[in-house]
């Protein structure tokens, strides 16, 4: 550190009233231009010095903004070291607001201790160590499959539901079992989390030359063109061309429809597709008719299993997800007939002993009371 850099922090720590023992993260405004981001860790405080316009005070606040809450207290020290000196107490919700009488400095607290991925791998690796929990010594990558299955249809759950507060609760979840996964691999020494977020990094930046890159797309169907034509070089250069092709990298343990969908996603990216949706619908009412002349169990099998590929298919072209919206249809019919379980049993009756137009009216009710 140069004696200039050295005495005008010195300068700044005193302002703040800081020891200069004090761990804080120090980067230069400029070093935020251009981030999205902010390039420090929640869980410590920061300094950022050699603010010098209101511009990067506005570029500042956008960035902070993806971390922060708008009433996140802020220090600002303008003019540091210098007679018309300033130390102001300011929230980031007002911060592109601020007047800048010269060049400032930036000082933001910490969120909390435990706001860090590296402080919650920690926690993980804790759990794990010898002094830790003895369930969580004991499991596996095997033993938490249907863990990690489990959480990831409770985001889902949430994402249906579109409910944000779960939504939050539930990734944290997921993010769990990829962090217990990543220390068993350390553990072992198969990779650690630096290298799961190393590969994925790249293979990001990667496979987005339009962005990282000098590449020029135009729309998305360009885009995943690329994406594909990206990932089959990708094949080459590991010599796995040969061996694997475009659809071995859907899942086989994919829910059907889940896979269905994927499978007809990725082969229209090469042009593998219908011209427009009237030869979709077509193909719907074909394997329709095909079921009806089906003969054989399994012929009806096969014939149904086609129209269900078909419907997927029509389900693509119209923007739907087909496996989110069969899961909301299942959940509406749960509502729906819990509703006529319920009415029957305050009219003192049982399922079993009506018939099914009965049925049918508080059925219909329930309808009736959820378009509401």
């Amino acid at each position: 550190m140069d004696k200039k850099l050295g005495s005008q922090l010195a300068e700044i720590f005193d302002a703040l009233q800081l020891d200069l023992s004090t761990p804080v993260t120090l980067l230069e405004a400029a070093a935020c231009e251009g981030k999205h981001v902010p390039p420090f860790s929640p869980s410590s405080p920061a300094l950022i010095m050699r603010i010098s316009s209101t511009d990067q005070l506005v570029q500042i606040q956008s960035l902070l903004a993806g971390r922060y809450a708008g009433g996140h207290k802020l220090r600002m020290v303008s003019c540091p070291g210098q007679q018309d000196q300033q130390v102001q107490s300011l929230t980031l919700d007002v911060l592109g607001e601020f007047e800048l009488p010269g060049e400032a400095a930036l000082y933001s607290p910490a969120i909390s201790a435990d706001a860090s991925l590296d402080v919650f791998q920690e926690v993980i690796a804790h759990l794990r160590a010898p002094d830790g929990c003895p369930w969580d010594r004991k499991q596996t990558h095997q033993s938490l499959r249907s863990g990690l299955l489990s959480e990831v249809y409770e985001v889902l759950e949430a994402l249906d539901a579109n409910d944000v507060p779960a939504l939050q609760e539930e990734l944290g979840d997921l993010l769990l079992q990829i962090v217990m996964h990543a220390q068993i691999a350390q553990e072992a020494n198969e990779f650690s989390m630096v290298e799961v977020i190393q590969r994925i990094s790249r293979k990001i930046v990667h496979r987005h030359p339009h962005v990282f890159g000098e590449v020029q797309v135009a729309g998305v169907d360009n885009v995943l063109a690329l994406w594909e034509e990206i990932k089959a070089g990708e094949r080459k250069e590991n010599g796995e061309a040969q061996k694997k092709g475009m659809l071995d990298g859907v899942p086989v343990a994919y829910p059907a429809l889940a896979q269905s969908y994927e499978y007809q996603d990725r082969v229209s990216r090469v042009g593998f597709d219908w011209d427009d949706i009237e030869g979709v619908w077509e193909k719907v009412f074909e394997e329709v008719k095909e079921l009806q002349q089906a003969q054989d169990p399994k012929a009806k099998f096969d014939e149904f299993g086609d129209i269900l590929f078909a419907l997927v298919n029509l389900a693509r072209w119209l923007k739907i997800d087909a496996e989110s919206a069969l899961r909301e249809t299942n959940q509406r019919f749960r509502r729906r007939f819990r509703f006529v379980e319920q009415s029957a049993m305050q009219e003192g009756r049982s399922l079993n002993e009506m018939t099914l137009a009965e049925m049918d009216v508080y059925w219909d009710e329930a309808k009736r009371l959820e378009e509401k």
